[in-house]
């Protein structure tokens, strides 16, 4: 995958994670604040707790650090998936969101 390409696909997961806390925050109670600084996107909780998606363009990754841990995504062609279990970036993000929000949240491409 060339660099603008790589960035093209990064750039829409960070656009994907703001509209999906602002539908979050629109249609129920939770309050997620989504904070995003270049490549990087902070959703924090009520409870305190943070969890933190940023680009990796030199090695062409996007990383997550939740409370349960840190997670490295690499495109297959069709998804995101962490580089160590295959998991797919968003149902991993929705399983540490709805961890540390206390309640079911989902997050979708």
């Amino acid at each position: 995958m060339t660099d603008p390409e790589y960035m093209d696909r990064a750039e829409a997961v960070l656009r994907a994670i703001e509209a999906t806390c602002d539908h979050i925050n629109d249609t129920t109670d939770a309050d997620i604040d989504n904070q995003r600084v270049g490549g990087m996107v902070t959703l924090s909780f009520a409870s305190g707790s943070q969890i933190i998606v940023n680009l990796q363009k030199p090695i062409q990754e996007i990383w997550m650090a939740a409370r349960a841990g840190g997670y490295h995504y690499r495109f297959d062609g069709a998804a995101w998936r962490d580089t160590k279990t295959g998991n797919e970036f968003f149902a991993d993000l929705t399983e540490q969101a709805t961890a540390q929000q206390g309640g079911r949240l989902a997050f979708t491409a």
